[in-house]
């Protein structure tokens, strides 16, 4: 089953997303110039760590570009409703049509999406069911490149033996300080960031709630039929093999699972 692009038209999305994009460009640029190879070429570190640093990049910039472009779970305009689940269907009182409990009316969007989590504007676009898995993996992989990042520049500065200044680029040379000032300010900022995000999300795939359903208090724990960490892990991202989870160069199946444990009602 092939993803479908989804395309918000939004000016404020488009700028948070340029934002981030310039934030992974300036890593990927300047720490490979400023320390992976100058210190790979004088023997202080091994190939091993510059291609830990560009598949770490890879896998973050390739999870940034399809949770933002992945349809999140955008409800057509006449859904076909089978017979045996019209009771747990209801009518937006937004858009007036019809959609599955879970879902939620995105103003911004300006459509219904399946299990909307929320509308984040860093990567302009909605997460719902079949994006959220997407996010999650930009979530994590941003945070080992911003680890990864500071660790480089605290170990450029009090750990790596001192570099030969005879061969750098000298505009490099010149402004390395500054360079990695800035690195090291993005990194601590966004890791910050996105940590707490990160265990939002985790959160509430462990308690089988959306971020939408904790800030209405739409859902009671008491209701909820409990299911085992690896289930909800599955359903959001599509398959039993935990190794898959880490991949964002795959299509995401959508796991059958009962009724009674799709609805909460």
């Amino acid at each position: 089953m092939g993803q479908r692009i989804h395309f918000v038209v939004d000016p404020q999305g488009w700028c948070c997303m340029g934002l981030i994009i310039f934030v992974w460009l300036y890593n990927t640029i300047f720490i490979p110039k400023v320390i992976l190879f100058p210190h790979y070429e004088e023997g202080n570190i091994s190939v091993v760590a510059v291609l830990c640093y560009y598949f770490c990049s890879l896998f973050c910039v390739a999870s940034l570009f399809r949770a933002s472009v992945a349809d999140p779970g955008k409800l057509p305009e006449d859904p076909e409703i089978p017979i045996t689940e019209r009771e747990h269907w209801e009518l937006c009182n937004k858009c007036n049509m019809m959609r599955p409990k879970r879902s939620h009316h995105c103003s911004r969007c300006g459509h219904c999406v399946r299990r909307m989590d929320h509308h984040c504007p860093w990567i302009n676009n909605c997460v719902g069911e079949d994006n959220h898995w997407l996010f999650l993996q930009l979530c994590f992989y941003t945070q080992i490149l911003s680890s990864y990042t500071l660790i480089l520049d605290f170990c450029h500065y009090y750990y790596f033996l001192p570099l030969k200044k005879e061969n750098w680029d000298v505009f490099v040379f010149r402004h390395e300080l500054a360079f990695l000032r800035i690195s090291a300010f993005m990194g601590v900022i966004i890791l910050g960031g996105i940590s707490r995000l990160f265990y939002t999300q985790l959160m509430g795939i462990f308690t089988d709630t959306t971020s939408i359903e904790k800030m209405s208090n739409c859902w009671e724990d008491i209701s909820r039929p409990q299911k085992p960490w690896q289930q909800t892990f599955s359903e959001v991202f599509g398959t039993h093999w935990k190794i898959l989870w880490f991949i964002p160069f795959r299509q995401r199946q959508p796991l059958r699972v009962p009724y009674h444990f799709a609805n909460h009602d």
